[in-house]
């Protein structure tokens, strides 16, 4: 909601013009003129006594006026009073009273007169009287003994005072006395009760009278008011009544309104014009009555019409005759009604219609005074010339009386003088002066040369032209020095020589001339006219809703024109914005920071310069959350139901949209608040469903946009009966936790639910399909209950009742349970395998009898584990996988099986007690496969024409291999590739040697291997050969070997060229798309030490110098886990190696012999100790990276895993262990996630995995340690 409003550019010129229109006439204070009064004390003069009294009197002529004075009609000599003066060069008296005088000698109705040798003026008649504030005269006052319901008026009777005092009511502790409808005070200064409540018994009701003028309150003596019933009638005041007013009084009973003030059905008021009209009922009653009003025949007048003291004063400002009428009050409560007409007179004291105006003649012209007034009754008009009747003045030949007008003919410089109109009726008269001067002057013009006017564009233009000559000059204006004359509807041309310009334009700017000329002379002036732009509010503020606390801005962006200086100033509902930090003024805009529910209202941005303002206005809604409820109420209370009410707080400015009840059980739940319900935000009773035994409280939240409220106080408690249960305890189940048992479980029954005291459980059960009778306990404050002695996994019926002190709860529902479950007895049998393909099988089996699962059948496991691989006939460390199948399924699909394999599985059914027995291991082979990559391509030795390849055979064979296919082609210097050769190799070949290649080429090698299946993935490597046999002319490195540990390798290399080169190493997984990692070597050496390595895992790596663009090795690959073959020298056949070796093992054993001699003198150890400090490394569990995935599982415990060497073990000394040969995932056929089989023969299971030892055969169970990686762990 936005509102603007825009103050007229012309309003201060229209107010100039109509100054110099009153103000046209005067006559320069340098030519002669009679005098004229310009200040005078009011008619009705009313001084302090304390004070001097002030008479004032001022008046202008030329030449200067004398003074003189007339008290109560004579003259008063101030030369003989030695307690008044007059001021020097004025009229004004001062009467010292704080000397000694007293003002009480000084009352009386005093004149002032000006006077010169052109007229005399006069004052009004000034009345003087001294304020009075007399005190209160003493009185006897009984105390008023009222009975309840009765009406009371305590008068208040103050003091006649000069002017009358203002009444109010306080106590003796100058508090003001609360008033109401039922209670208040009158016009009279009376204090009014429709009716007594015992509460207005008081004994300090004291009346005040405050008389302004001598800033004195009297007080008058407290009053003593005390109500009283028939209950509580005291023996005093029986004593005092008869016994009919004893045995005849009622309780208080209600009665019809009776007015009180005024009295009677009708009553007269006259009020003169202008004032104020009051006019006041008030009525006792009870029900307290309530007053309306009505103007009989007509409205009451808009706009001027205000209802005061509870609508018992109608107030009506500014009163004219057409205010006369019958106005009627009307008193209405609910037994009845009754009314007073009051007939308005308004009448009028005189005023002005016309009043005389100063006349300035020259010699021989003519001229009218007129004076005209009005008034109730009409006025007489009577005329005076210099302060003497116009009768007995002398006489004028120029002059002629005429009524109410003055007619002068030809007058002469003689004929000036002042004159006097007076128009009197009963209630009033007015006095007014006007001059006749007569003058022969040329024009003046009175306003400044070359005066400066800016007006804003489009509004009007007031240039003045104040101008004095007798006779009457008359006025032209030009636009410009030498301009034509102004004509036109364009303009308007005022008699006191202004000229308006209504509406004015850009090209209204210039200069302005004015001609004044009589027949006496000429004379002109020039103004000067600028337009300016006006100003605008281009972005006004916008109505805002902001939350509590929170912040809003308002921008008041403007345009003005560049010479004026526009201010801005703020206002929040018409007024100052508060005198807070908060509110923050920025150059356009106002913020508001945190805002508070005070800073809700209007906000007005105005924009003043020196010709326009402007304003626009935008309303701020502060919202918050709501104040709470209050005020709540239990009614209509019933067994199992009640009705809640209540009062909602402040809505904060967004409505409330629900209200949600909350209840307390404070029997059982004590300070625990539970939702009960909710209502629509309109609602504010709902009736509530209760339960028995529970001490109910309530609360209310109320809930709008912005949030909750903090919850109402809570309402009384109200406990309800109790009765017996209405419910049942509900999820009762029969489980069987051991084989021989049944455990009956179930929700216990809340303290709400109990309906009473002394809550119990019946537990009933018997076993389904025999012909049992039920057997019962009952138990209290438990939620289960066991039963022993039950045959194994056997149906039940099982109920369970409430029950309290005053009876049960209804017959509850039964439910099934079963008895608890053994192990299977059974294995499933006919176990069949059909192998789809290399990595695929299903598995089929006959179910077992339903008798022998004894419990609930959950499904069968599945247990399959890779015996050996065909291509290496080598046993590892054997993970058995698990896949389980939910129900009664017969078959399943073995997924992820590692090609050219021997597996292993049996078959398990599965109950809630857990596995039965194992079917007969099934064995089944895998077919061959395609092979994985090559475990890595070298290529070395360049020379101009050959190249040579040295190869790994493949991680994973997955069958016999019987080829590697080796295809190259050249590139050349814009990346093209060219010929493509392929060479067939046989499998047992480990390196080849490609001849005939031409010089400094590029080429790109393909290389992998095949079974009978067909070919496996690809590796790729580059290499160029060189230029000639001479010391290359760039650097290289070359020969790049490795040797590979469990976690660590030992990278070296050969280089080529100049010193102190700076050396990295960069390596990643092979066949991995992600960045090299990179490692700095220190110094120049020629070998590194990679860290940090997993197991098992194939690593390319390269060899880099810093500082050489472009410039690196050729990749080698490695693997860790098992020791690669080294091309270097097997150090383990070397003469010296072993002799050193036995060295170490001789002082070995000398030093365990002397170890065990001390420890046999020390006395005995545990064996267990001893063998664990020797344990063989090869039975300590480790963790692999197999590449296992998903549910697989280890059947080991986690806890062995993760177990850590005991002391004394130790790992081989190349720190490896044989790596897993599977590393296939059955991530995409487990249960739980998405399964690629349906229920036709699919497989829904989930799997995990089981690590067994198995037997070594030969010498493949364990690998001795490499003594190249031996040394490589010195390094």
């Amino acid at each position: 909601m936005m509102k603007k409003k825009s103050i007229p550019a012309s309003k201060p010129f229209l107010i100039l013009f109509l100054c110099q229109m009153i103000s046209a006439l005067d006559v320069p204070l340098d030519l002669s003129q009679p005098p004229t009064i310009t200040h005078q004390s009011p008619k009705d003069y009313i001084v302090d006594p304390r004070e001097n009294i002030v008479i004032q009197c001022e008046a202008k002529g030329k030449p200067p006026p004398s003074f003189s004075w007339t008290r109560n009609g004579t003259h008063f000599d101030i030369d003989k009073d030695a307690q008044v003066t007059m001021k020097p060069n004025s009229g004004t008296l001062v009467i010292n009273i704080m000397n000694g005088g007293k003002a009480e000698a000084y009352e009386g109705v005093y004149q002032c007169t000006a006077r010169n040798e052109r007229g005399a003026a006069i004052s009004n008649n000034i009345v003087i009287r001294p304020s009075r504030s007399p005190l209160w005269t003493k009185e006897k006052l009984e105390p008023h003994q009222v009975r309840e319901g009765d009406s009371l008026v305590l008068h208040c009777r103050p003091p006649v005072g000069l002017p009358p005092p203002i009444i109010f009511w306080m106590d003796n502790a100058f508090q003001r006395l609360p008033q109401s409808e039922r209670v208040s005070q009158g016009l009279n200064g009376d204090l009014y009760f429709s009716n007594v409540q015992p509460e207005d018994t008081r004994e300090d009701y004291i009346c005040y009278a405050r008389f302004n003028h001598t800033q004195t309150i009297q007080q008058k003596q407290p009053i003593s008011v005390k109500v009283f019933s028939l209950d509580s009638l005291n023996d005093t005041i029986a004593a005092n009544l008869s016994d009919t007013d004893i045995y005849g009084a009622k309780p208080v009973t209600e009665r019809q309104p009776v007015l009180l003030t005024p009295t009677g059905s009708t009553s007269t008021k006259v009020e003169l014009r202008g004032n104020v009209l009051l006019l006041e009922c008030i009525a006792a009653g009870l029900p307290t009555p309530v007053i309306r009003w009505i103007k009989e025949g007509g409205e009451l007048p808009a706009n001027r019409t205000f209802f005061e003291n509870f609508k018992k004063t109608l107030k009506i400002i500014d009163v004219s005759e057409a205010d006369s009428g019958n106005y009627k009050c009307i008193a209405r409560n609910t037994l009845g009604s009754v009314h007073h007409v009051i007939s308005v007179t308004v009448k009028a004291a005189p005023y002005w219609i016309t009043a005389p105006r100063n006349l300035v003649l020259s010699p021989g012209e003519d001229g009218t005074l007129i004076c005209r007034a009005n008034g109730n009754p009409k006025p007489s008009i009577s005329w005076l010339a210099n302060g003497v009747p116009i009768a007995i003045a002398p006489e004028d030949p120029s002059r002629k009386v005429d009524g109410d007008t003055i007619i002068f003919s030809h007058v002469q410089e003689r004929s000036s003088a002042v004159y006097q109109c007076n128009a009197s009726n009963e209630y009033g008269y007015l006095l007014a002066n006007a001059f006749v001067n007569v003058l022969a002057e040329p024009p003046r013009i009175l306003t400044p040369a070359n005066k400066l006017y800016q007006v804003i564009a489009d509004s009007p233009a007031l240039l003045d032209c104040a101008y004095f000559g007798s006779p009457k000059p008359e006025i032209e204006w030009f636009k410009g020095v030498k301009g034509s004359i102004l004509r036109g509807n364009e303009y308007v041309f005022h008699d006191n020589g202004t000229l308006e310009i209504p509406v004015a334009q850009k090209d209204s700017t210039g200069t302005y001339t004015c001609v004044a000329r009589n027949e006496l002379g000429k004379i002109q002036n020039e103004v000067h006219l600028e337009i300016k732009d006006p100003t605008m509010i281009i972005k006004q503020p916008e109505y805002k809703v902001v939350q509590r606390y929170g912040q809003v801005s308002f921008e008041c962006i403007i345009k003005h024109d560049s010479t004026l200086l526009p201010t801005v100033i703020w206002l929040k509902d018409n007024d100052e914005l508060p005198d807070d930090e908060r509110f923050l003024v920025g150059k356009d805009n106002l913020t508001i920071m945190n805002v508070t529910d005070k800073d809700d209202g209007t906000y007005t941005c105005i924009v003043n310069t020196t010709l326009d303002s402007v304003s626009a206005s935008a309303v701020l809604t502060v919202v918050a959350r709501p104040n709470p409820p209050f005020d709540l109420e239990l009614t209509g209370q019933l067994e199992r139901s009640i009705e809640l009410s209540w009062i909602p707080g402040d809505e904060n400015n967004s409505p409330i949209t629900h209200f949600v009840i909350e209840y307390e059980d404070g029997l059982h739940e004590p300070g625990v608040w539970h939702y009960q319900t909710e209502v629509p935000g309109t609602q504010t009773t709902v009736q509530l469903k209760l339960s028995p035994y529970v001490n109910y409280s309530f609360r209310v939240v109320a809930v709008n946009k912005i949030g909750r409220s903090q919850p109402s106080e809570p309402s009384e408690q109200y406990l309800t009966k109790s009765a017996s249960p209405d419910e049942n305890p509900a999820n009762v189940q029969g489980i069987g936790s051991e084989p021989d048992n049944l455990v009956i479980t179930w929700e216990s029954l809340k303290g709400f639910q109990s309906n009473g005291p002394g809550l119990q459980y019946k537990v009933s059960w018997r076993q389904k399909d025999v012909d049992d009778e039920w057997t019962s306990v009952i138990v209290a404050n438990v939620s289960k209950y066991i039963v022993s002695g039950t045959p194994t996994f056997v149906p039940y019926e099982i109920k369970v009742q409430a029950l309290n002190d005053l009876g049960y709860a209804p017959e509850p529902s039964e439910v099934i349970g079963h008895s608890g479950e053994d192990l299977p007895m059974v294995a499933p049998g006919n176990v069949q395998v059909h192998v789809i393909n290399s990595t695929l099988a299903k598995v089929h089996w006959d179910p077992v009898p339903l008798k022998t699962v004894r419990g609930h059948l959950q499904g069968y496991k599945v247990y399959y584990w890779k015996v050996q691989s065909l291509s290496r006939r080598s046993r590892r460390h054997v993970e058995k996988k698990i896949l389980t199948f939910r129900g009664n399924k017969t078959f399943g699909m073995l997924p992820g099986l590692e090609p050219y394999s021997s597996y292993k599985l049996n078959v398990r059914v599965v109950n809630g007690k857990g596995e039965g027995p194992a079917s007969p291991d099934k064995v089944f082979k895998t077919p061959e496969g395609v092979p994985s990559s090559p475990s890595y391509l070298k290529i070395t030795n360049p020379t101009l024409d050959s190249l040579t390849l040295e190869w790994g055979s493949p991680t994973h064979p997955n069958g016999v291999l019987t080829s590697y296919i080796l295809k190259f082609q050249p590139i050349n210097n814009t990346h093209e590739l060219g010929p493509l050769v392929e060479i067939r190799i046989p499998a047992n070949e480990s390196s080849l040697i490609l001849k005939n290649l031409n010089y400094s080429t590029r080429y790109k090698f393909y290389f992998n291997a095949q079974t009978s299946v067909g070919s496996g993935s690809q590796i790729t490597e580059e290499a160029v050969t060189i230029m000639d046999e001479v010391q290359p002319l760039y650097p290289r490195i070359r020969n790049v070997t490795t040797a590979a540990a469990e976690t660590y390798a030992n990278i070296s290399w050969e280089y080529e060229g100049p010193d102190h080169a700076n050396f990295y190493v960069e390596y990643g997984v092979a066949g991995s798309k992600e960045d090299w990692k990179k490692e700095i070597v220190n110094g120049s050496r020629s070998f590194f030490v990679l860290k940090g390595l997993t197991p098992g895992t194939a690593y390319k790596v390269r060899v880099g110098a810093e500082g050489l663009s472009g410039f690196r090795s050729s990749e080698d690959v490695f693997e860790t886990g098992p020791a690669m073959a080294s091309r270097q020298v097997d150090i383990a056949t070397q003469g010296w190696f072993i002799g050193l070796m036995c060295a170490v093992a001789l002082l070995i054993l000398i030093l365990l012999i002397v170890c065990f001699i001390r420890r046999n003198k020390g006395g005995k150890y545990p064996v267990k100790e001893k063998e664990d400090a020797h344990a063989d490394p090869e039975i300590q569990p480790m963790k692999e990276d197999d590449g296992t995935f998903g549910e697989y599982r280890s059947l080991e415990s986690d806890a062995e895993d993760h177990k850590p060497l005991k002391k004394g073990s130790r790992t081989p000394s190349d720190r490896t262990v044989k790596k897993e040969d599977s590393d296939d995932s059955l991530v995409d056929y487990g249960e739980g996630v998405n399964g690629q089989f349906n229920e036709d023969g699919s497989f829904i299971g989930q799997y995990s995995g089981k690590k067994e030892k198995e037997p070594a055969e030969g010498n493949e169970s364990s690998e001795a340690p490499s003594p190249v990686n031996a040394m490589n762990s010195f390094v």
